[in-house]
């Protein structure tokens, strides 16, 4: 049976930068090459970025996309890997790459993978199954292929996929069977969420299964606004054996030797599952088979829910700033837990020298809240300062007639003008700290506390909020490091402190009540009678539902933020603002 050295690069991209994102091709198949591979493969839509959105009807990206593709066809020829077939993803359109004023939207571009080979491109795929469910709108965009292509690779038929296709019976899997083809390649951009590697492996098994084939699964990794990629790439054999699987929210190269079955006479022709239908190619010569001790990528296994959660935001916090340039950010620090976690997120990902973090206390602000603020700046080395609100609060006050919730968001709202102010003169990204919990209820301040360009903690609950301040705690006494979270910021009553005494209690049900009826609302689309029937007061429920149905005009203004839950605010529940239908009556 022949062998295949594969290598699977999980990598991380950047939307629209075409020549950087071919610079990466080239640099890590050097490194493949290097580690003896004789099969290359890259995510889905590498050499553009995922998602490319209405990039796609620009006539000028889409050709872009595919003259990035022949050019890096030849430039890998020129660095010395023509030999070495490398697989990628990549923008492609039918014919002209345009749109005529009576077509629909997208009708004609292909979200296509491609296999390079002696500065050629020798054959191309076109993604059969198109998500259009979640953060996913592939159906507005691309056009669903209709081919399966099967490319003869040192002896052995590879059958090439791209993403969804995986997450669907029947289509390329089932006709890779009936062309009795001996691996599929599956190339993906498969946004992160919490526990979604639980769900992959299995997913990938009954794949192979389907198939009858080993399958060699990569995955991007890296942030791209609201969605992160988490790698997790791996290969998996025809009865489910998972045999390498690489590291989760890094960069990786994964090396491993696999045995196949040799190429028989072609099968599987004419129309078959779906309509499918199959062609052929054949590389006639690819790099000679290392010597030396088998490659065993070896398999990484998978980390607490805590841990993984932390890197995605770390991670997709990281990408936002790098990726857009921002040399800094800023953020308000209340001396409370969602500020302390975010701020901690933020010198995870950039580093204490680029994160400013301003104490804003006002006359209700408790002596414990500046010294928390004061503690954690110590712990993480963040640029700590302090900015008192009240003269500014005064002046308002001395020439306006406001009261009660009036002057409680006028504090909040003159907080967000100097954490503006500094961002206009010194640069930074402004970061809003308000988590899950409070946008559902709309327990925030428009144009206050809501204020910024990007929310790390956007799509995390306030009960998950604690619980990775002690992961992340417990994780630097695990390193012998400093713990960056003071424990008084997580075991005090939260409060926005805009009034005497003010805790958030007494305007929500405590937090451990609040969540989980969040979570069956917004995550389960419960109605009220599925909650109430789940065992939540029905007073309580009301309450809350009128809350969130109430607020949705403030999330459709709040910040992006790194997705992590299976239906975060923005991209996955899309609600009318003018709405009058209420699940309480």
């Amino acid at each position: 049976m022949p062998t295949l050295r594969l290598a699977l690069c999980q990598v991380n991209p950047t939307v629209g930068d075409l020549a950087g994102n071919a610079g990466l091709v080239r640099s890590w198949s050097r490194q493949a090459a290097d580690a003896g591979a004789q099969l290359v493969l890259f995510p889905e839509l590498m050499l553009t970025g995922y998602p490319v959105e209405d990039l796609v009807f620009r006539r000028s990206f889409v050709a872009a996309s595919r003259a990035a593709l022949h050019r890096l066809a030849a430039d890998l020829a020129a660095d010395g890997l023509g030999d070495l077939p490398v697989m990628v993803g990549y923008l492609d359109a039918d014919g002209p790459p345009q749109v005529s004023a009576d077509a629909q939207p997208g009708r004609g571009a292909r979200n296509a993978a491609a296999v390079l080979h002696r500065g050629e491109v020798v054959a191309t795929y076109f993604k059969h199954h198109l998500p259009n469910y979640g953060v996913f709108d592939e159906d507005r965009y691309f056009v669903p292929g209709d081919t399966l292509t099967v490319v003869r690779v040192g002896g052995v038929d590879v059958a090439l996929t791209i993403c969804e296709d995986l997450w669907q019976a029947g289509g390329p899997f089932a006709v890779a069977r009936e062309a009795g083809v001996g691996l599929v390649l599956s190339i993906n951009a498969s946004p992160y969420e919490l526990n979604k590697d639980d769900v992959r492996l299995p997913l990938v098994r009954r794949r192979a299964a389907e198939a009858g084939a080993p399958i060699a699964y990569v995955n991007m990794v890296g942030g791209q606004d609201e969605l992160v990629y988490d790698g997790d790439s791996m290969i998996v054999t025809a009865d489910g054996t998972l045999l390498t699987r690489a590291p989760q929210f890094v960069e990786h190269l994964l090396v491993h030797d696999l045995e196949l079955p040799a190429a028989g006479t072609p099968g599987g022709t004419g129309a078959l599952t779906d309509g499918m239908r199959v062609v052929r190619h054949e590389i006639p010569a690819i790099p000679a088979a290392p010597t030396g001790p088998a490659a065993d990528g070896g398999i990484i296994e998978p980390v607490a829910d805590e841990a993984e959660v932390w890197h995605a935001l770390v991670l997709g916090l990281r990408d936002y700033i790098d990726k857009n340039r921002f040399p800094s950010v800023v953020l308000g620090l209340s001396g409370g837990i969602d500020s302390a976690v975010a701020a901690a997120i933020a010198v995870d990902a950039v580093g204490p020298d680029r994160v400013v973090g301003v104490s804003m206390p006002s006359q209700h602000s408790s002596e414990h809240s500046r010294t928390d603020a004061e503690d954690l700046a110590k712990r993480t080395g963040l640029d700590y300062r302090v900015e008192p609100i009240q003269p500014m609060v005064d002046t308002f006050l001395a020439n306006m007639s406001l009261s009660g919730v009036a002057v409680e968001n006028l504090q909040a709202r003159v907080r967000g003008v100097i954490l503006m102010a500094l961002s206009n003169q010194e640069g930074h990204l402004v970061l809003t700290t308000g988590n899950k919990s409070e946008l559902a209820v709309g327990y925030s301040t428009l144009y206050g506390d809501s204020v910024g360009g990007y929310n790390p903690v956007k799509d995390v609950w306030k009960t998950l909020v604690w619980r990775l301040a002690k992961w992340r705690n417990a994780d630097a006494v695990r390193r012998g490091q400093t713990p960056p979270i003071p424990e008084n910021s997580i075991g005090k009553p939260p409060s926005a402190e805009l009034s005497p005494g003010q805790l958030d209690s007494d305007t929500l049900p405590d937090y451990d009540v609040l969540d989980p009826i969040l979570i069956g609302y917004v995550d389960g689309d419960l109605g009220r009678d599925g909650l109430v029937e789940s065992g939540h007061d029905p007073a309580v429920v009301d309450k809350v539902l009128r809350m969130v149905d109430t607020a949705e005009y403030k999330r459709r203004q709040s910040a992006p933020g790194t997705k992590i839950s299976m239906k975060a605010f923005g991209r996955d529940r899309r609600l009318p603002i003018t709405n009058r239908w209420r699940e309480d009556g």
